[in-house]
């Protein structure tokens, strides 16, 4: 189905459902009885069995259990994940953007790359800048089949990993590879110099050419050669075969396995609800999920992660450096960067939604700062765009938004075309997204490692 067909067939979907009328705020009880009036009217009393049913209708279903990591294949990914030796200058992990403190992510719009400062919200990038995109959560990504904004780490309907890399990935690491596109994923970031790699002639990893990612993977497997521990860690996690014999594809495919064995969370309200458990939801969390499931939210927030897997515009404002596109340099034509389709100018992938309340800001820049913001944005969003306010922005980075909002706008998604919400309707919104957090994903510190086996200090914000 292409994207007019579907776009015509969520339209149709969004009449046969209905929109949700406006009403007021529901009032709270401790537990969800089993039907709750959204007003007075004796025909709108919404009962386990219709959100059941509008969920089943929308594709949104329970996530799927994650794969089973080995302990030792986890402690290892634990280890190259937090430790700085896999940067050029050993100075930034892959967790130094990925902070446990911060759900995942770093509480900054923009990442900040090798050379920064501080940690978090109070990171400061050198003189080269901030990352161009925001540094997305870690949360249930065994569920994606496009990784990174752009989703150019992708495992096709055969199986077949496509990739910046193309066949300087070979057969022999896509075998090492245990859990898709996400195995893939960790190989990239330490190749690029602005976030890990860096620069200078006391780095070695700096001195080999851009293009030539097998020199680079194969010069920090030295790194982590040199190291008994690693060696050992290595061995233990990839039974019968030797630490010469592997490839920095069981590096990056470790840090995959630590991501699913610390950052898989299913356990949310919605999930119990979803398992049986009717008094799962509180009155307020009943009246937001049939909002967002008779809205057209879910059209695009749909599946087990609550995100489609594919990609929309919009109408998010652009900030920041942008990734060398357009005139200016300063313009980020997202998905068409990997396709080379002008249809997928500005288009990036649906955002997932699970703990979502926790990985502010949003967008593909972070260019929006909370939730409720982000929610609002859809209401008319593309007044939303041409009057978007900078000044919620880091200083620095308030005189970066982009004159390109027409272009945007042109290619911003049919399905937010007159969508209007009210304020209560952002209100039930946000009840409901409420229902989509795991109490365990709000305190993650037992994803940090005491050390790491290079000895480096591990960042604890």
């Amino acid at each position: 189905m292409n994207r007019l067909q579907w776009s015509r067939r969520a339209l149709l979907l969004s009449v046969v459902f209905g929109l949700v009328a406006c009403s007021d705020k529901t009032t709270e009880a401790p537990t969800a009885p089993s039907a709750v009036r959204r007003d007075a009217a004796p025909s709108d009393v919404i009962t386990p069995a219709l959100i059941r049913q509008l969920a089943a209708g929308r594709g949104v279903v329970p996530l799927p259990p994650a794969p089973h990591v080995r302990p030792a294949l986890a402690k290892l990914g634990q280890a190259l994940a937090f430790d700085k030796i896999l940067s050029g200058n050993r100075d930034i992990s892959c967790m130094t953007c990925h902070l446990p403190a911060f759900a995942t992510g770093d509480g900054k719009s923009l990442a900040v790359g090798q050379g920064g400062t501080g940690l978090g919200p109070d990171r400061e990038p050198p003189s080269t800048g901030y990352i161009p995109r925001n540094a997305p959560s870690l949360f249930n990504l065994h569920a994606l089949k496009h990784l990174f904004w752009d989703g150019r780490v992708e495992v096709d309907a055969q199986g077949g990993f496509h990739t910046p890399a193309g066949n300087q990935i070979t057969p022999a690491m896509t075998k090492v590879f245990e859990f898709g596109a996400l195995s893939a994923q960790p190989l990239f970031p330490p190749t690029n110099r602005f976030e890990m790699r860096a620069f200078g002639n006391d780095n070695e990893l700096a001195k080999i050419d851009d293009n030539n990612l097998p020199g680079i993977w194969a010069a920090i497997m030295k790194r982590l050669g040199a190291i008994g521990e690693y060696r050992g860690l290595f061995e233990a996690a990839y039974p019968g075969t030797k630490f010469e014999d592997m490839t920095f594809a069981h590096a990056s495919n470790a840090i995959a396995g630590f991501f699913i064995d610390q950052f898989t969370f299913n356990h949310s309200p919605w999930d119990r609800f979803l398992a049986g458990n009717d008094n799962a939801l509180t009155p307020r969390q009943m009246v937001g999920a049939q909002t967002f499931l008779t809205l057209k939210c879910s059209l695009c927030h749909n599946g087990a992660t609550f995100s489609d897997d594919l990609f929309h515009d919009v109408a998010v404002a652009q900030i920041g450096p942008g990734e060398g596109d357009g005139l200016s340099g300063h313009d980020d034509f997202g998905r068409m960067r990997v396709t080379g389709n002008a249809a997928d100018k500005y288009l990036f992938r649906t955002t997932p939604l699970r703990n979502v309340e926790l990985t502010g800001p949003y967008g593909h820049d972070g260019a929006i700062i909370s939730l409720r913001a982000f929610v609002e944005h859809y209401s008319e969003s593309d007044l939303k765009l041409l009057n978007f306010d900078p000044t919620q922005l880091d200083g620095d980075l308030q005189g970066t938004v982009q004159p390109n909002k027409a272009d945007i706008l042109s290619q911003r998604d049919p399905l937010l075309a007159g969508v209007v919400l009210t304020p209560d309707l952002i209100d039930q919104l946000m009840d409901y997204m409420s229902a989509l957090t795991d109490p365990a994903a709000r305190n993650l510190s037992r994803a940090t490692p005491i050390r790491v086996p290079s000895k480096l200090p591990i960042d604890r914000p």
